[in-house]
């Protein structure tokens, strides 16, 4: 794969799953801890919307998908705040209008010429130079937010009835997450899609969880694997001619089988080692 690095877009393609990965490590382990999957999911389905329309109007894909994800990300956190027994309904009801509104209106762009599976599955060797400026301006501004506002993601994360009597704008808090997740979101589109963008974001925090003993480490240790996930998918595309997103995404789901076989089979080891010693406990001196 080191002969690929002489091409631009590949060298591209390293950057952008680089940042992509980091954003992910952080927002997603956000998204693990808070339990809001299902919100994730459905910011990122109704972002086709954005999708089309920026294609319509003529805009940057970023900017405008990145503005129309925000307002839909906003009234699902509105909805799940005051309307929580009824969230789901009106998440998916956002979730399936949002896709259709950018399909249609990815019909009624003048001189259709939009490949759709490029936005369903990822086109991380098409990102442009310039979109890498406005991805690592993204990051660095979500960085920025979740370090000054650290504790308080702490608290709100962990014990929100807590956070509230300590005077944390939970609220407030709440918003701005959901905010960065929607971002956070538009940018992973462009590396895996946004049917496999959820996989991306809870799989690397979800295996980073049984080894991490905070939310820092956690998010440390989540981009990390997001990054090598994102490295392999690469290179297992690049090698087998493979649709790019997918093959991430596959490397990812092998991760997260591995991990699970693993805590069994270190679980199993616990219970045979504490029987073994319970039953050198009991035996007659």
């Amino acid at each position: 794969m080191l002969e690929a690095l002489q091409f631009e877009f590949m060298r591209n393609a390293l950057l952008a799953g680089l940042m992509a990965s980091i954003i992910c490590g952080v927002i997603g382990t956000l998204v693990v801890v808070n339990r809001i999957v299902f919100l994730a999911g459905g910011i990122a389905h109704a972002a086709y919307g954005g999708i089309g329309l920026s294609f319509f109007m003529g805009w940057p894909y970023l900017a405008g998908t990145v503005g129309f994800s925000l307002v839909a990300a906003l009234v699902m956190a509105m909805v799940t705040l005051r309307l929580r027994h009824r969230a789901d309904t009106v998440i998916g009801v956002i979730w399936a209008v949002g896709m259709a509104t950018g399909i249609i209106l990815i019909d009624l762009t003048p001189g259709y010429n939009v490949d759709l599976m490029s936005y369903l599955f990822g086109s991380i060797l098409a990102v442009p130079s310039a979109d890498l400026y406005q991805m690592f301006a993204a990051g660095v501004v979500i960085l920025v937010i979740l370090f000054f506002y650290y504790k308080g993601f702490l608290a709100m994360s962990y014990d929100e009835e807590f956070a509230r009597l300590r005077g944390v704008p939970v609220g407030l808090l709440y918003f701005l997450m959901i905010a960065m997740v929607a971002v956070s979101v538009v940018i992973t589109i462009r590396v895996v899609g946004l049917i496999l963008v959820i996989a991306l974001l809870t799989i690397p925090p979800f295996i980073a969880e049984k080894y991490s003993g905070s939310l820092a480490s956690m998010m440390a240790i989540a981009g990390l694997l997001s990054a090598v996930f994102t490295y392999c998918g690469l290179w297992l595309a690049y090698s087998a001619n493979l649709t790019s997103g997918a093959a991430i995404i596959m490397v990812a789901g092998a991760g997260f089988f591995a991990s699970m076989l693993i805590e069994k089979i270190r679980a199993a080891t616990r219970r045979k080692k504490n029987q073994q010693t319970a039953n050198a406990g009991s035996a007659p001196p």
